[in-house]
């Protein structure tokens, strides 16, 4: 088969080599002025405007951050700023840390996909559906750093 008709594989999980690409991995990020372990930690802490809640997230590991994410009240507007929340911080992540933003460029053209099987098809796939709104914010913050 010739080069030019072989499509790059898609990377469909985020761990292992490519677990730089999951929002657990620690980076540090910025929202409102306070620093976060993590994109997870920051996003979590996003949902609610309460400045107590926010610091409490900060301190938990990524997953418990996840898990407290879905038990506060959220702000108003989420809907509306949750999408470009994500793509700021994701965004940071990988222009803050030169070793992250190198590894994502490393990932040439190949398509990356948050494959999981906990049933996120708005940020991901699962059993081959759903919007993969975080693979496409990573595959936008590498053509970026291009």
């Amino acid at each position: 088969m010739g080069e030019g008709l072989v499509t790059p594989l898609a990377i469909t999980e985020f761990k292992g080599d490519y677990g730089f690409l999951s929002n657990f991995y620690p980076a540090e990020v910025w929202l409102d002025g306070r620093d976060y372990p993590s994109v997870e930690h920051a996003f979590q802490a996003a949902k609610t405007l309460d400045l107590n809640i926010r610091t409490d997230i900060k301190s938990l590991t990524a997953g418990s951050a996840k898990r407290a994410g879905r038990t506060v009240r959220l702000r108003p507007d989420w809907e509306d700023i949750k999408l470009p929340i994500m793509e700021n911080l994701v965004r940071q992540k990988f222009q803050s840390h030169a070793k992250l933003g190198r590894s994502l460029l490393d990932t040439h053209d190949r398509a990356l996909v948050e494959g999981n099987w906990w049933g996120d098809t708005f940020w991901g796939v699962h059993k081959g559906k759903g919007e993969n709104h975080l693979g496409k914010i990573l595959m936008k913050v590498r053509d970026e750093l291009k």
